[in-house]
């Protein structure tokens, strides 16, 4: 009841009127809704980046979203690391779908990180807990949060700043979709780029660094 009652608040006219009170605080109001987004999973994501957008203006708005997304996320992964031996997050990383996810991570990380972060709904806890159970790369981790959660931020501030423009002409939508695709390939590119290198200091090194 009490979380119901606090979601019913986080609609778009409560979040503009929000905004506009505590416009006095610069970009704090705006990079603070989204931070929270990674420890209130329910918070609507789409709702918050769009009205961030819509009150700050296309770019401040894409980036106090982007600044408090990726802050959130990153604060959420080096808590996991640093308590993962504690009881409960132990028993929890024993369950057979954590295990699998936990497996892909290792094999997979920065496909993982990247590929969930560009999808405005989502898992997004279960992703960082799972990165940071799995002692992914901090690197590699943060590389691919900022790569997706850049992608997904912008395209829905792109959309938020002017939602009527998209009404009256939903084939705006085309330039959204080749952003994607464009900046999906460019982090591939990043990828296999920043892979060769940590693959390449490993061998120096002998493959003994510690993760992270």
């Amino acid at each position: 009841m009490i979380l119901s009652g606090i979601m019913s608040y986080f609609t778009e006219e409560q979040l503009k009127e929000l905004l506009e009170q505590f416009r006095s605080l610069g970009p704090l109001p705006g990079i603070l809704l989204t931070f929270m987004k990674s420890f209130v999973p329910p918070l609507p994501t789409i709702v918050i980046v769009g009205v961030n957008a819509a009150v700050y203006g296309l770019w401040l708005g894409f980036l106090y979203s982007w600044i408090g997304m990726v802050s959130g996320c990153v604060v959420t992964y080096y808590i996991v690391r640093r308590f993962s031996s504690h009881p409960y997050l132990v028993r929890w990383s024993r369950k057979p779908k954590v295990q699998k996810g936990m497996e892909w991570v290792r094999r997979n990380g920065f496909n993982y990180v990247f590929l969930f972060s560009i999808f405005p709904v989502g898992p997004f806890v279960i992703i960082n807990v799972v990165a940071g159970l799995a002692r992914m790369r901090a690197r590699s981790y943060i590389i691919a949060l900022l790569f997706g959660k850049g992608i997904m931020v912008f395209s829905v501030s792109f959309v938020g700043h002017d939602v009527g423009a998209y009404v009256e002409n939903p084939f705006r939508l085309l330039y959204v979709a080749l952003f994607i695709a464009a900046s999906f390939v460019l982090s591939r590119k990043a990828e296999t780029w920043f892979a060769r290198r940590s693959g390449a200091a490993d061998t120096d090194t002998g493959g003994t660094r510690e993760a992270g």
